[in-house]
């Protein structure tokens, strides 16, 4: 059997296949169930941003990027760290695993401060190398499996990588630790029978991947120095530690650098992890879990509600009416329209009658109202802020009790998104719902015509009157007068003529008084009707729409969890 391993940047005529970084590959698709996994992953940060606590974003935006780097590298290889303290083997392993001393060995610390790899098939491993930040000087190529006799347990596809102790004095070794545990498709915690219970290594590495079973292996190593009976009780004990720390079956192998079969249980479990290519995903998939968990917590089990019911968006409309004062608007429109419609169809006789008596109160009614009306189209018309706001609490305050937290907090939000411009907009849809100043029904000029036509029949009659009577009295018409203004005996009749004229206008104006009273109820109703369209079109677009928007957001967010999670 022939093995060899070189660093990757050893010079040209020493025999060495040196490792130099292939082109990057097009990158490969994940496997349907992550890919979609990390889709929803994305979709999470997406409708968290602003609404959910910075560091659990941060960290799933940390994960995205690090599982697209990972996904477009190489899928052929496994990336496979060997991590431990002081003392417990793992350089002796690497060493023992790679067949050749590659990494260096000793008892003191730090005894290697740098991580070295080890590769088997170079095709790729270049670009997935420079990714791992793994120093040219400390790079190995095996030019062939290793082991030759046992070709159905080829290691082509593996990166072994050695690191630095976990427990170094240096903190630069432990930031390396740190890096390379979260990037690895497996990790392997190298520990020996005196420190497996080390509190640094449980409390920093294993309890925070518990949930990583499935790409973590624990490796008893240095069991040579016990007797078979305390290599099952070293490893039953390591079990019994493990699983109390939240790892569900994990997976320990016993090994012994220096006995002569003593890797063969660790390297079949290297032969088959690279053979199966799963690690990569399984991986990731571990730690979309560990994210998306973290998303689970600001959700309800509860279905949420997508929109704001009828009796919430009644109540936000009638407060919206009420604080834009749209009942007191319709009804000085009331009253304007009656002030209006008296100029129309009034009898002008009594018009002219009222204006030479002295009604300082009339008088202030009318500007009053002639104020109001013009003010009513041509001046601001909105709604107080305080009143605004507290339609909005009201609106809110029971949706957000249905919602956790932050979401209940994010509907809040969107329902104040547009506060500063409600009263204006309010104030624009009163103003655009009333009519225009000049709008009058054409049966009040026909009224006010036959007014004015009746005025000019009594007028005309009370001057054929005066010719009857000057005629008569003075002579003027001569020895034959028309007898229309000759004969004095047509006084009567034209008297009588006059008052039926005045009578008829005095009756023509009482009939419309009460049409207009009957109609100006309709025409305030029908002002507050169309006023209320416009606060309901407020309302939706400056609030409901914006909260339901959000409560969709929320329930997109419920779905995309379970996506997350693989559920």
């Amino acid at each position: 059997m022939t093995t060899s391993a070189i660093p990757a940047n050893s010079p040209a005529g020493t025999g060495g296949i040196p490792l130099v970084p292939a082109d990057v590959p097009g990158p490969p698709a994940g496997p349907p169930g992550l890919t979609d996994r990390l889709a929803g992953l994305d979709r999470l940060v997406h409708a968290g941003v602003g609404r959910l606590d910075q560091p659990v974003l941060d960290d799933a935006v940390a994960l995205l990027d690090r599982a697209g780097q990972r996904l477009r590298l190489s899928g052929e290889h496994t990336v496979v760290t060997l991590a431990g303290g002081t003392g417990s083997g793992k350089s002796s392993l690497f060493n023992a695993i790679c067949g050749l001393e590659l990494s260096p060995t000793g008892m003191r610390r730090p005894m290697t401060s740098k991580a070295h790899a080890c590769v088997w098939g170079l095709d790729g491993a270049g670009p997935l190398l420079d990714w791992l930040d793994v120093d040219k000087r400390h790079r190995y190529a095996r030019a062939s499996a290793l082991d030759l006799e046992r070709a159905d347990h080829s290691l082509q596809g593996l990166v072994l990588i050695d690191l630095p102790d976990h427990d170094s004095i240096q903190a630069m070794h432990r930031a390396e630790v740190d890096r390379f545990v979260t990037i690895a498709d497996l990790l392997v915690w190298v520990v020996d029978p005196q420190k497996y219970a080390d509190a640094a290594l449980h409390r920093n590495y294993i309890v925070p991947f518990a949930r990583h079973t499935g790409v973590t292996l624990i490796v008893l190593n240095q069991v040579d120095r016990l007797t078979p009976h305390e290599i099952d009780d070293c490893v039953a004990d390591l079990r019994r530690l493990l699983e109390a720390e939240g790892l569900a079956d994990p997976r320990i192998v016993t090994t012994s650098a220096v006995a002569e079969d003593g890797t063969y249980g660790f390297r079949d479990v290297l032969v088959d992890t690279v053979a199966a290519r799963r690690a990569r995903t399984e991986r990731l998939s571990a730690d979309v879990d560990k994210v998306a968990e973290r998303f689970a917590d600001y959700r309800y089990a509860a279905e949420p509600p997508t929109t704001v019911d009828d009796a919430r968006r009644a109540d936000l409309v009638q407060a919206f009416t009420d604080a834009a004062g749209a009942p007191a608007v319709a009804e000085a429109m009331e009253s304007a329209y009656e002030l209006r419609a008296a100029d129309f169809v009034g009898w002008p006789v009594a018009a002219i009658a009222a204006r030479l008596r002295s009604d300082p109160l009339r008088r202030m009614r009318l500007t009053e109202l002639r104020e109001e009306l013009r003010n009513a189209f041509t001046g601001p018309i909105g709604a107080q802020q305080g009143d605004v706001d507290n339609a909005l609490q009201a609106v809110t305050e029971g949706l957000s009790q249905e919602l956790p937290t932050h979401w209940g907090r994010s509907v809040r939000a969107a329902a104040r998104s547009h506060a500063t411009e409600i009263p204006e907009a309010l104030g624009e849809s009163l103003k655009h719902a009333l009519p225009t100043f000049n709008a009058v029904p054409r049966w009040w000029w026909l009224v006010k015509t036959w007014q004015y036509f009746l005025v000019l029949v009594a007028v005309l009659s009370v001057v054929w009157i005066g010719f009857l009577v000057a005629y008569g009295l003075f002579d003027l018409g001569g020895d034959n007068p028309s007898r229309l203004v000759g004969d004095a005996g047509l006084i009567p009749y034209v008297a009588v003529l006059v008052v039926c004229t005045l009578g008829m206008g005095w009756l023509t104006a009482s009939a419309c008084r009460n049409l207009v009273a009957l109609s100006s109820a309709k025409h305030g109703d029908k002002m507050e009707h169309h006023m209320r369209v416009g606060i309901e079109r407020v309302a939706h677009e400056k609030v409901i729409g914006p909260i339901e928007e959000d409560l969709q957001v929320y329930a997109r967010f419920r779905e995309n969890v379970d996506i997350a999670l693989g559920r």
